[in-house]
């Protein structure tokens, strides 16, 4: 039995917490949170004690730890449970700091435990099956991948001023789905970006609506917009074309349910938010990182892919402000 340290005991926490009291092989053991009541809340269902992360990540009786807490508080965590021989489950970003991301690197490689980063998307069963027939050759080679992400609503302002931005926050996740897609590394990146939905993204310093085109060195090009509103739903789609076809993989919707009238046909609104639209895709990423740290396949992703996509997302960010195309490859 696996047993688990949970730090962090808010909404990400929480949706954890839930696939571990499913699947076969881990008990969480101790919580902790920022918030006292967060953290008595989520110990009550799951049966854990609420210990201090200090206490957790020392611990004899934990094996490994899941990090949903803040970003800015990633770094510690990580060094801490490295240095204690956890194997570590760390949600995106890594941290904010691509420096700081390089030298949990070196602790986590020289300490030699498991480390997966959150990026749940990458086990959406649509999205994986999607991968899955691009690398069986069902389109040929690959020339055009277009991903579509929108959130149903922006979030408060106060999680906008301490984010990193569209690109660090959101966009992130789109940057890995690329990469996992295209089995390539990409070399160059033009973003653009505006506020558009709330003036008061843009009076913080960020966007709410943008683009971005991705290049390789073989000249493979993948376009990501994103959106900060979205009045029909979560919109999640993908399109990938190739040289004998194309794959697509469409949002989910509340029901599949489709009403035709003489006014025309008409289906239910895309599910509302990431937690139900991701569920399956949260499950299946728990029971991977369980998987590699009780001695399975090495996680995937990685700390590695942490890097990357943090790379991306800072010159995501450098373009947006110049105005011109980042260049990747060194």
């Amino acid at each position: 039995m696996l047993r688990i340290g949970l730090l962090g005991c808010g909404r990400i926490g929480q949706v954890h917490a839930r696939s571990l009291q499913v699947l076969d092989g881990a008990q969480v053991v101790a919580v902790a949170d920022a918030l006292p009541a967060a953290a008595q809340a989520l110990a009550a269902t799951t049966g854990a004690e609420v210990r201090d992360v200090g206490a957790i990540l020392s611990a004899a009786d934990v094996d490994a730890v899941i990090i949903g807490t803040p970003t800015d508080s990633h770094f510690e965590q990580i060094m801490g449970a490295s240095r204690n021989g956890k194997a570590i489950f760390c949600e995106k970003p890594v941290d904010m700091s691509v420096d700081n991301i390089r030298a949990c690197i070196d602790k986590v490689s020289a300490a030699g435990v498991p480390f997966m980063t959150g990026f749940n998307r990458r086990f959406d069963p649509n999205f994986a099956a999607l991968r899955t027939r691009i690398r069986a050759g069902d389109i040929g080679a690959v020339e055009l991948v277009t991903i579509t992400s929108r959130d149903p609503s922006p979030p408060p302002i106060s999680y906008i001023a301490r984010s990193g931005g569209l690109f660090r926050d959101m966009m992130i996740h789109d940057f890995d789905m690329a990469r996992f897609l295209m089995g390539e590394e990409f070399i160059r990146l033009h973003a653009v970006g505006s506020a558009l939905v709330d003036p008061e993204i843009g009076a913080a310093g960020d966007v709410d609506t943008a683009a971005v085109i991705l290049t390789t060195a073989s000249g493979r090009i993948c376009q990501i917009s994103n959106s900060r509103r979205a009045s029909y739903g979560y919109d999640q789609r993908i399109e990938v074309h190739g040289a004998q076809g194309m794959l697509r993989a469409e949002n989910q919707l509340e029901s599949t349910v489709e009403i035709a009238t003489n006014a025309g046909f008409r289906r239910d609104p895309a599910q509302h938010f990431f937690l139900e639209r991701y569920e399956a895709a949260f499950m299946a990423e728990m029971r991977a990182f369980l998987t590699a740290a009780t001695g399975g396949p090495e996680a995937d992703p990685g700390i590695l892919d942490g890097l990357r996509a943090q790379i991306m997302a800072d010159a995501a960010t450098m373009s947006r402000e110049s105005g011109r195309p980042v260049d990747l490859s060194s």
